[in-house]
């Protein structure tokens, strides 16, 4: 496509996002198709992405893209793997799926959707891909160092002590956080219990597809990840209004955390032990 192409896409990527926000913004009360919604964060993400992050990588990190990452330097099939940049994008997209863009629409949502839209949008662009976006590169640049570390051999023993123990504080509060919400949404609810067991095999068999049966097959392996996602939703249905499913699956609140954590553990290692370890550092420096 040559830049006039281009220019006429984004051209029209940009009217019809700013159509559907002024339609979310201008329609009163609480009756509006939430598809407004998607097509508006969809167009200004892309926006956003394609010219305010690409400043970012060109003016003020000064991205390299021939720069050897330091899972290519010290490549040792452990903690340095070089890695696909669709898995890598996986691997980021599931981790900041956390308490923060959970919680905060809800919360932001009493307020009225189009508030909460715009907290969501205005702190993804300008806040949250940023922050995200210069840790990665930072720790980059430093052979994949974690936060902690980079504190400690900036301002010292003291400070890296410091900043360990606050990154290990703040996820011990987010983890409880989103547990204590995953299980209340889960409690006597067999359909979502299902549903997310199911993804626990799934994980298992996506892994191995992709280190051992078709190596490097990501496109494919994601199409047959995401259809059997669709197919738990759908089925789950199915298992809630049968006896011994909606009997087996229709859970408790006490008994839930021990499975939940069961299950994160359990998806971790298959998503990271199944395909690759310290994903960050093949990030393009």
């Amino acid at each position: 496509m040559n830049k006039s192409g281009k220019y006429l896409v984004w051209t029209a990527l940009s009217i019809l996002g700013a159509f559907a926000l002024g339609y979310i913004a201008l329609n009163r009360g609480e009756q509006i198709n939430a598809l407004w919604i998607v097509v508006a964060s969809v167009c200004v993400y892309l926006i956003a992405y394609r010219f305010y992050g690409l400043y970012i990588a060109r003016k003020v990190l000064a991205v390299d893209p021939t720069r050897m990452t330091p899972a290519v330097r010290h490549n040792d099939g452990l903690d340095y793997v070089p890695t696909d940049k669709k898995v890598l994008f996986g691997h980021h997209f599931a981790a900041i799926a956390g308490a923060g863009p959970l919680v905060g629409p809800v919360l932001a949502a009493q307020m009225g959707y189009l508030p909460g839209m715009i907290w969501l949008l205005a702190g993804v662009v300008l806040a949250g891909a940023v922050q995200d976006f210069m840790v990665l590169f930072v720790s980059t640049r430093r052979d994949g160092r974690s936060l902690g570390e980079l504190v400690k051999e900036e301002m010292g023993a003291t400070a890296g002590v410091i900043a360990l123990v606050a990154c290990f504080m703040i996820m011990v509060i987010i983890l409880a956080v989103l547990a204590m919400i995953v299980v209340k949404a889960l409690t006597h609810s067999p359909w979502g219990t299902y549903t997310v067991a199911f993804t626990i095999p799934l994980a298992i068999f996506m892994g191995i597809y992709l280190r051992y049966l078709r190596p490097g097959r990501i496109g494919e392996v994601s199409v047959i990840g995401l259809v059997f996602l669709i197919f738990a939703i759908i089925s789950g249905g199915w298992v809630a209004q049968a006896q011994p499913g909606r009997r087996t699956l229709t859970l408790p609140a006490c008994s839930l955390p021990g499975c939940w954590w069961g299950m994160v553990l359990l998806r971790r290692y298959c998503r990271s032990g199944c395909c690759s370890r310290r994903v960050i550092t093949s990030l393009p420096s």
